[in-house]
Formats: C-alpha cells, sequence, structure tokens
C-alpha cells in the first residue's frame, strides 16, 4: 500500500469500528432494562442494596463476580437457599458456622428484619437478573452448583449414563433411551433439580452442610419411624423420603441449621418443579442409600 492507501484504510477501518462499538452500546442500552429484570426493583430492593452498602458485604462477598471473592458468591443465593434459610441465617449466623472447624465465622451484624427483609429482596432480585453466566467460575456455599459451571470430563462422562428426565443436560450429555435404571434416573434429578439437592446435601457420611448427610438415610428413617420422634404422616421408608421432597415441614429434622419457628428450609417447590414420576426417581435413588 501507499501512503494514500494507508492513511485511507484507517481511516475506514477507524470508522467501522467506531460504528460497530456505538450499535453495540446502543443495543445493550436497549436491553438492559430486561436484562436486569428491571420492572422487579422495588423500594424494598432498594433498602436492600443500601443494607448491602452499608455492613460491607462486597468486603467479604461477591455479586456478579464484584468482590472480595473471600467469601461465597450470592448472585444466585436465594435460589440456593431460599428465604427461610436466609432470614434464620442473617438473624444469627453463629448457630450455622462454628469458628473453631470452619476457621471462618460471618459476623452478626445486628440486623433488623426490615434490613433482613430488604437485602434477601435485593438478593432475589440479584438472582433474576440474566448475567448470562458470569462470574463462570463463582466461588459458591458449600456443595453448590450452577447450570454452565465447569464440569470435568469424568462428571460429564459420568452425567451422559443418566436419562434427563426432563431436566436440561449437562454439556457433554449423550442421548439416551430411556431405559436406565430409576436409580440412577433419581440420581440425575439429585444433582440438577433447581435447586440442586447436592446445593444443601452431602452423600458422603457425617458430612452436614445446610441440611443432614444423606448418607445412610434409608437406615436413619427405619429407625425413625419405629420411634415417637417422627411426627409426620409416613408409614415407611419411601413415603417418609416423598413426604420429605413434597412436605418438608411435616416432620423436621432437630438442628438450627435445618429449621426456624417450626418451618423447613428445605425448599417447597419441589412438588410443583418436579413431576411426579422425577420424584419417584429421586426417592428410588434416595432408598439406594442404606
Amino acid at each position: 500500500m501507499n501512503k494514500r492507501q494507508t492513511r485511507l484504510f484507517a481511516i475506514v477501518a477507524t470508522g467501522i469500528s467506531a460504528a460497530v462499538f456505538l450499535l453495540l452500546t446502543f443495543d445493550s442500552h436497549r436491553k438492559f432494562d430486561a436484562l436486569t429484570n428491571a420492572e422487579s426493583i422495588t423500594p424494598a430492593v432498594v433498602h436492600g442494596k443500601d443494607v448491602w452498602h452499608k455492613n460491607n458485604c462486597i468486603n467479604c462477598h461477591t455479586i456478579f463476580g464484584e468482590g472480595a471473592y473471600y467469601a461465597p458468591d450470592l448472585t444466585k443465593i436465594t435460589k440456593l437457599r431460599g428465604e427461610t434459610y436466609l432470614k434464620a441465617y442473617l438473624k444469627d449466623p453463629s448457630k450455622f458456622y462454628d469458628e473453631q472447624r470452619h476457621r471462618r465465622l460471618m459476623p452478626k451484624q445486628d440486623l433488623s428484619d426490615e434490613d433482613i427483609a430488604g437485602l434477601i429482596a435485593f438478593f432475589d432480585w440479584v438472582s433474576n437478573v440474566d448475567n448470562q453466566g458470569w462470574p463462570p467460575r463463582p466461588i459458591l456455599v458449600t456443595g453448590s452448583t450452577l447450570p454452565g459451571a465447569d464440569r470435568s470430563a469424568a462428571q460429564q462422562a459420568d452425567d451422559a449414563k443418566i436419562e434427563r428426565g426432563g431436566i436440561a443436560a449437562p454439556p457433554g450429555a449423550r442421548p439416551l433411551s430411556g431405559n436406565e435404571d430409576p436409580i440412577a434416573l433419581g440420581e440425575r434429578v439429585f444433582r440438577t433439580a433447581t435447586p440442586a439437592c447436592t446445593a444443601c446435601h452431602s452423600t458422603a457420611p457425617g458430612v452436614n452442610m445446610a441440611g443432614p448427610s444423606l448418607a445412610g438415610v434409608k437406615g436413619r428413617t427405619e429407625a425413625l419411624l419405629g420411634s415417637a420422634d417422627y411426627k409426620g404422616q409416613a408409614k415407611d421408608v419411601a413415603a417418609y423420603l416423598h413426604e420429605s421432597i413434597v412436605s418438608p415441614s411435616a416432620h423436621l429434622v432437630p438442628g438450627p441449621m435445618y429449621s426456624a419457628d417450626g418451618t423447613s428450609f428445605m425448599p417447597t417447590t419441589y412438588a410443583k418443579d418436579l413431576t411426579a414420576e422425577q420424584i419417584d426417581q429421586l426417592v428410588a435413588y434416595l432408598m439406594s442409600m442404606k
């Protein structure tokens, strides 16, 4: 190219780049209200945002990947834990974590009921923002997973053995025939329901998270049903597990981490979000944990 051609190329390229940038900027602003769920910004949400900033929560936690990365990302916390759990947790975090065992302790902020309600409303608004998978690898609450999170090849291969059952398949999962073992199908539901059971429950013995470990749940349930401590309506293990999924407050597992004021922290949404077949598959999987 000669000097004139070079100058012309630079001018045209700069003009095209500027036009593309302005077009993308305009398109982003056009979609902001829909992407951010702006119509749901209520006075309670605004108050919760102010509580978030006033208490410097960002010094430890992150939202949309923005923060200190010392404590869990809270972008989807209302979907992983639920309002009942968060209310009890924010009132007195010391009931949920032990500084000696966990090497950290969420400080008690002495928040008012109004502040707690606002903070939960703010978290709920954040959880419904279309963040398009950002951050790609957040620091999550113990044991939880989010759709789109990186998965190892071994995990993907394992997932490929499990029927979809109406729930979106993870990356790398192959189509299956639908003739798989109900226990395998139930394991898939266990890991991919919303929120995933793995967000609160471990299958390792003695590893209690937001919910008790499910290792050996069948044997423990048999002992519970034979005692005077059981307060629900189930007559056998399968019925108890079904009851625990669709009506978690029918019987409360002892412990401040699992319930408050007679209400279980277990989500009450599975009865409508899962099909009857999926619940039966989940029960079959839990029944296998002898």
